[in-house]
């Protein structure tokens, strides 16, 4: 029986996104897509399949309020077309408005892969110049994880309200499991709340990109931003009931609101916006020294399948490209790349190809080919076997070939301190 596993460190077996939908509450993103501005060919294309709380995303970028989008990437190994979608997605938030944080966790990589700080720091700066390369803007935060003291601060108090139990729930920790590796938690955590902070403007809505695997740090976050706050909101009618988790004289500070108010021994009930409402309670706790978290909210997409089949790891070589990939060796690795062709050209030619589970075609869903009508033109030369596979091959590796060249030289023209990097 083959083993499926999908967790933040390990990803085993063929990945069933409905499943992990019903089973942790994804909602999935096509209920959405009409109501994005813009929206990108990932999301237009179903590869961004699911979603926490992306309304709110939605609703700041119509109404133009502050939000952000945050995202990291472990240094474990050089950055390929994989972390390529995660890159994009960041870019895509950011033009659409959002403060943008990008994270290098370089503590992971160092206590989960055992890497040399050194080594971490190296390959670390390969993600940086990347993700500049390819259209990221100078208004963002960029950092390492061991550099940023904000960020392992907050994760030492975060780490006050998680227990082992817990974390085994979430992770599978055993008891053999390094505290180390069990601390990192609480560092993505930290990583994913900071935007919040009121150096940052306080609490507003975060968008984090992600593939499936991530969610463990997502849920273990939206709990986490509840937790370390002072109030809590449940909609009732008519307006929201605030409770205070850290005692009840908290709730005597909410006198200052101007809305109409029911005051009761362990809550007050407010009438009025809610989203106003919420917007004031978490202002009079800021001023109170407290977080005032917002849930973060997220977006998940898609893992890229090998060009050997199976998922794209850095531990394959011959699965990835890499975005360092001499030109030509990626091109003979597409041309090596498994395809939805036929046995036979003459089969190819009557039955036609199949795309849905072609790794060349998904180059040109998911990386290669923005325009959805040249897209479908594709896809329908190689239903009607108008294409086969050598050609379609060619093709394609012609154009990483010149992506590759071209992204390679914007690299080499990055100005590191042209941007704000905490190293």
């Amino acid at each position: 029986m083959e083993k499926n596993i999908v967790t933040p460190w390990e990803v085993e077996g063929v990945v069933d996104y409905q499943r992990l939908m019903d089973e942790f509450g994804i909602q999935p993103m096509a209920e959405l897509v009409d109501k994005i501005p813009n929206p990108n060919h990932l999301i237009r294309r179903g590869i961004i399949f699911g979603h926490r709380n992306y309304e709110r995303i939605i609703d700041s970028i119509k109404n133009k309020e502050p939000w952000a989008v945050m995202s990291g990437f472990m240094p474990s190994g050089y950055p390929h077309f994989g972390h390529k979608m995660t890159m994009d997605e960041i870019i895509w938030h950011q033009k659409m408005g959002g403060m943008a944080f990008v994270g290098i966790a370089d503590l992971e990589a160092n206590v989960v892969r055992g890497l040399s700080k050194e080594k971490c720091k190296e390959i670390g700066l390969l993600y940086v110049k990347s993700i500049i390369a390819l259209g990221l803007e100078k208004e963002s935060l960029i950092y390492f994880q061991s550099a940023n003291q904000t960020v392992k601060d907050l994760a030492f108090e975060l780490s006050a309200e998680v227990n082992f139990s817990e974390l085994k729930a979430i992770y599978g920790f055993l008891p053999e499991t390094s505290l180390a590796k069990m601390f990192v938690t609480c560092v993505q955590a930290s990583d994913i709340l900071h935007p919040q902070l009121e150096f940052y403007g306080g609490p507003k809505p975060v968008v984090v990109p992600v593939g499936a695997d991530q969610d463990p740090h997502l849920r273990l976050t939206r709990d986490l931003a509840d937790r370390i706050s002072i109030f809590s909101f449940e909609r009732i009618e008519n307006g929201v009931r605030v409770r205070s988790r850290k005692g009840e004289e908290h709730l005597k500070k909410l006198e200052a609101l101007d809305f109409e108010m029911k005051v009761y021994e362990a809550h007050v009930d407010v009438f009025g916006d809610h989203v106003e409402i919420e917007k004031q309670v978490r202002k009079i706790e800021v001023e109170s020294g407290g977080f005032a978290f917002i849930q973060p909210s997220s977006t998940y997409h898609k893992f890229i399948t090998g060009l050997t089949g199976g998922k794209m790891s850095s531990s394959k070589p011959e699965s990835f490209i890499s975005l360092m990939e001499r030109p030509d060796t990626a091109e003979k690795k597409i041309m090596r790349a498994v395809t939805g062709g036929r046995a036979t050209a003459e089969e190819q030619r009557r039955y036609g190809g199949r795309p849905e589970i072609c790794t060349v075609f998904e180059f040109y869903s998911y990386h290669l080919v923005e325009d959805d009508k040249e897209l479908a033109e594709i896809e329908s030369e190689c239903r009607n076997g108008k294409i086969l596979c050598g050609s379609c091959k060619k093709r394609c590796a012609q154009i990483v070939r010149e992506f590759l060249k071209s992204f390679q030289e914007k690299m080499d023209e990055v100005e590191l301190e042209e941007y704000n990097i905490v190293i």
